[in-house]
């Protein structure tokens, strides 16, 4: 990886090593408070430095990463993975009910089949 800046703008950061999919969604993200640096709210034009700690919230999952490379351009996501250290905490495990099983030849389930089904799978 060739030398890079000592600091730069954290929407572009947040970009370029691929955190958001475009720059307009990584400065949304600075403008909506669902990105910190260091523990502080962040605006796009933030400076980010090396061994700074940059937390994103997207989606409903919080990434945190250390900063170790400074990049203004987007790399190819092998080369981006190398510019921070991920220290995200692990998602909480799904809990998933089981798929009901129609027995074969049964035909369409009725109404009620179709309640019971949503029922089970929580979506009622």
């Amino acid at each position: 990886m060739p030398p890079g800046r000592s600091s730069g703008r954290v929407d572009r950061w947040i970009w370029a090593v691929r955190l958001v999919k475009t720059r307009s969604d990584a400065a949304r993200a600075c403008r909506g408070g669902h990105v910190k640096v260091n523990d502080r709210a962040a605006k796009p034009a933030t400076t980010v430095r090396v061994g700074d700690e940059v937390q994103v919230r997207l989606h409903g999952i919080t990434r945190i990463v250390d900063v170790t490379h400074i990049i203004d351009k987007r790399v190819g996501a092998p080369v981006a993975v190398r510019c921070y250290t991920d220290r995200s905490p692990e998602p909480p495990p799904q809990a998933r009910a089981p798929v009901p099983r129609r027995d074969p030849g049964a035909g369409r389930p009725t109404k009620r089949d179709r309640r019971q089904i949503e029922r089970l799978r929580g979506e009622r």
